[in-house]
């Protein structure tokens, strides 16, 4: 099938109208006729060759809603006019031990993501949700339970909502839990919205003085400047958990500081450049932790997906049609957005 489609030819290109083969549905494959996607940073970054690896033409965009167009014989779980989503993978073993637990995202043989991960199918790589229409495995299909009036705000889930939601669910966000929420964007607004939601008692950290209001409007307890050194004193040795999503190196210690005995920070920002070694005797006299995590598995996915169905939440979104994408990126470089841009799939076709 060709569809119509947003992609780069070479690093130095921008992003322009093409058009790509898609499969025809096999018998457990899932056709999706993709509303909208949204605009991740990752995106930016691969497109743009600033991560090794990029295959061309590069389609990039993991964050998909749309609606079932078709389906294979064997497929069990969708039907036609269904409305679904699709995250950052559509495939992976399903045989090593992080596959058979439900965490697909950790499989030892490489996940496949839902683009620039090779394939079969031409042209050899996967082409992503900068596009109209998408076959997926129904394995890897999530359903979307949301109002439609929701549905563009739903896309960011997919991967900035799994992202945060992931951790905050591992390391036990709740009540009776102090958590702290480190960078107010396209991460950040989303773990501020889920640990609120999970009971947990939310700080929000910002750089920014004018992120204030906002901070408090998306449901954080308090919000604290962290280039006020005071005001981080204030919350020494509190914390049980700080979700740190900046993707600029910056200095740990002073978030390691904030956290209890056995408190962790958790890594899910991905800085271009590493951040400053920590101290290691932050961390020894405290029993304290700095973790990493990523994405969720499928299983983990769509519990995300119908908690936030259940709470009302969703990201907030600019929407932006297809030939805006390059002034787009030019803009989440500079952090003008709030906090998310997502791509009116029905512009891809103008």
């Amino acid at each position: 099938m060709t569809t119509h489609a947003f992609g780069a030819q070479a690093a130095d290109q921008p992003l322009a109208a093409l058009d790509i083969q898609r499969r025809t549905p096999g018998p457990r494959d899932v056709q999706i006729d993709i509303a909208y996607c949204g605009v991740c940073h990752s995106d930016l970054h691969t497109v743009r060759g600033e991560w090794p690896g990029t295959l061309y033409p590069c389609v990039p965009g993991h964050e998909i809603v749309g609606h079932v167009s078709a389906v294979g014989g064997d497929v069990t779980g969708f039907k036609a006019g269904d409305t679904v989503g699709v995250g950052c993978l559509v495939d992976s073993c399903r045989q090593c031990a992080s596959c058979r637990e439900g965490l697909e995202q950790f499989c030892s043989t490489g996940m496949v993501g839902t683009y620039n991960s090779p394939t079969t199918d031409a042209p050899g790589h996967t082409l992503g949700g900068y596009s109209q229409r998408i076959v997926v495995d129904q394995d890897f299909v999530l359903h979307v339970h949301h109002p439609q009036a929701q549905l563009a705000a739903v896309a960011p889930l997919l991967c900035a909502g799994i992202t945060t939601y992931s951790p905050l669910r591992h390391w036990g966000a709740g009540p009776g839990k102090k958590v702290g929420i480190v960078g107010i964007g396209g991460l950040g607004h989303m773990g501020v919205k889920l640990a609120h939601a999970m009971g947990a008692q939310v700080v929000a950290f910002t750089t920014s003085e004018s992120k204030r209001e906002a901070a408090h409007a998306l449901g954080a307890d308090a919000v604290v400047n962290s280039r006020d050194a005071a005001q981080m004193r204030a919350h020494a040795g509190s914390f049980d958990f700080i979700l740190d999503t900046v993707a600029a190196p910056h200095v740990l210690d002073a978030y390691t500081a904030l956290l209890k005995r056995d408190g962790t920070l958790c890594l899910v920002g991905a800085p271009a450049s590493p951040h400053p070694s920590p101290s290691v005797m932050g961390l020894i006299f405290g029993r304290k932790a700095i973790a990493g995590s990523l994405i969720g598995g499928i299983a983990e996915t769509q519990e995300m997906l119908d908690f936030c169905a259940h709470h009302g939440i969703t990201a907030d979104i600019e929407m932006i049609d297809a030939h805006a994408i390059d002034a787009a990126y030019e803009r989440m470089l500079r952090g003008d957005v709030k906090y998310r841009f997502v791509i009116d799939c029905a512009t891809l076709g103008a």
